[in-house]
C-alpha cells in the first residue's frame, strides 16, 4: 500500500501480493529498451512500480521485454504503479500499448502539458495515454512523500524534482557544490523529469529520468538534501548534458547503472564523471558504447549486452535488496553472477 503525503492529504493505493512477499526482498530491474529507459521495482509486499516504458514500435520489441519481465521474471500478473518520468517518446512510448495487455491500476507523471514543442506527434501520443488512463492519472510534485507497505523494514518514496521543482535545498553543505557551472537554460522537457528517491533501510535508491545540468545543480547547490546513494540509475542514459558532478560526486554512489543504448549514452564524459567517485564499487551499463573502445568504458563483465541493436539479446541488469536493507545483489541476467553489495549508512534521512 502507498501513503502519499502532501498538503495533508493521504492517497491510498491497493496492493496485491505477488513477486517478493516470500523473500521480504525489494527488486529492481533495469530493462534494456536500446536506449530508453524502463524500470520495474517489486517491493517486499509484491507491489509493482514501472517507471517508463521505452520506446513505441519496433515491432513491439520494447513492450514485449517490459513484459518479459513483469510477467515471466518477476511472476506478475499485473501492474500497480505505471510512472512516466517526463513527456519524451523514449520514456513513455509504451504506457498506452501496455495497458492493452495487462492490468495496469494506477498511473502517475508530472501533469500533461498543453503541448510538447520538441514532439510534432505530442498530440497523438498523448490521446493514446489519456485513453489508456482514462483521463485518471496522478500529478507528482517535488517533495511528494510515499510509505509502501513493507513488513519487515520501512520502505519510502520522496519526489526530488518534478517540472523543473526541486525540494529545499537542506542539509550538509555539498563539497562538490563548486563543480556546478551553470549552462545555457535547457527548455525541453528534460529538465521538467520526476525524480524519485527510494529509501529501505540503509538502501538508498536514486532516479532521476532525464534531468538536466541546470536543475540538478539548482538541486544540490550548496547543500546536498539527498545525502549518500547506494543504487544510483545514471540520468539520462548517461548524457553529457546530464550528470552534473554537482550531484553525483555528492551522492558518492555504491553502484551506479547506465540504461544507454549502443550508440545513445554511455558518453565518455558522463563515464569520467563516475570513475572520479571514490565510493564507486560497481558500474553496469546495459550496453556496450560501440564509439568507445574497452579502456574507455566499464569493465566487459559489467556491461549487460555487448552487440548492436540488430542482435541485441535485451539482457536486463536486476538488484535484489535484503529484507533489512543491509545489502542488495546486482546480476545481469537469469544465469549473471551475483555481486554482493554491503549499504553503508545514511548520512541524510528522508523526511516528510
Amino acid at each position: 500500500m502507498i501513503r502519499l503525503y502532501t498538503l495533508c492529504v493521504c492517497l491510498l493505493l491497493s496492493s496485491r501480493l505477488f513477486a517478493g512477499e516470500a523473500d521480504g526482498r525489494l527488486d529492481i530491474y533495469f530493462i534494456d529498451v536500446e536506449g530508453g529507459a524502463a524500470t520495474l521495482i517489486v517491493t517486499p509486499a509484491g507491489e509493482s512500480i514501472l517507471i517508463d516504458s521505452g520506446y513505441p514500435d519496433f515491432g513491439g520489441r520494447d513492450a514485449n521485454r517490459i513484459l518479459h519481465v513483469v510477467r515471466d521474471v518477476a511472476g506478475l500478473d499485473h501492474i500497480d504503479n505505471a510512472v512516466v518520468s517526463h513527456w519524451h517518446l523514449d520514456h513513455y512510448g509504451n504506457h498506452a500499448a501496455l495497458a492493452s495487455q495487462i492490468k495496469i491500476d494506477e498511473f502517475w507523471d508530472r501533469g500533461i502539458p498543453d503541448s510538447l514543442q520538441e514532439d510534432k506527434g505530442f498530440d497523438e501520443r498523448i490521446a493514446n495515454y489519456r485513453a489508456a488512463t482514462q483521463n485518471i492519472s496522478n500529478t507528482l510534485k517535488a517533495g511528494d512523500f510515499f510509505e509502501l507497505d513493507s513488513p519487515n523494514t520501512p520502505l519510502t518514496v520522496k519526489v526530488v524534482t518534478a517540472s523543473r521543482e526541486v525540494i529545499a535545498n537542506e542539509g550538509p553543505k555539498n563539497p562538490y557544490a563548486s563543480l556546478h557551472e551553470p549552462r545555457e537554460e535547457d527548455k525541453s522537457d528534460n529538465a521538467a523529469s520526476v525524480s524519485l528517491l527510494m529509501e529501505f533501510g540503509k538502501f538508498r535508491f536514486l532516479c532521476c529520468g532525464d534531468l538536466t545540468w541546470n536543475i540538478e545543480g539548482k538541486l544540490m547547490t550548496p547543500n546536498n538534501p539527498l545525502g549518500r546513494i547506494e543504487l544510483f540509475m545514471v540520468t539520462h542514459h548517461g548524457l553529457p548534458v546530464s550528470n552534473n558532478p554537482a550531484l553525483v560526486r555528492a551522492i558518492e554512489p555504491l553502484v551506479a547503472v547506465t540504461c544507454n543504448g549502443p550508440t545513445k549514452g554511455g558518453h565518455e564524459d558522463t563515464i569520467a564523471t563516475l570513475r572520479a567517485c571514490e565510493s564507486l564499487k560497481g558500474n553496469y551499463q546495459l550496453h556496450r558504447n560501440v564509439k568507445l573502445g574497452p579502456e574507455e568504458q566499464t569493465p566487459a563483465e559489467f556491461i549487460a549486452n555487448t552487440e548492436e541493436t540488430e542482435r541485441c539479446k535485451g539482457q536486463w541488469i536486476k538488484a535484489s535488496v535484503d529484507r533489512n536493507g543491509d545489502s542488495f545483489t546486482v546480476q545481469i541476467g537469469p544465469e549473471g553472477k551475483k555481486q554482493t553489495y554491503q549499504c553503508r549508512p545514511a548520512q541524510v534521512a528522508t523526511s516528510k
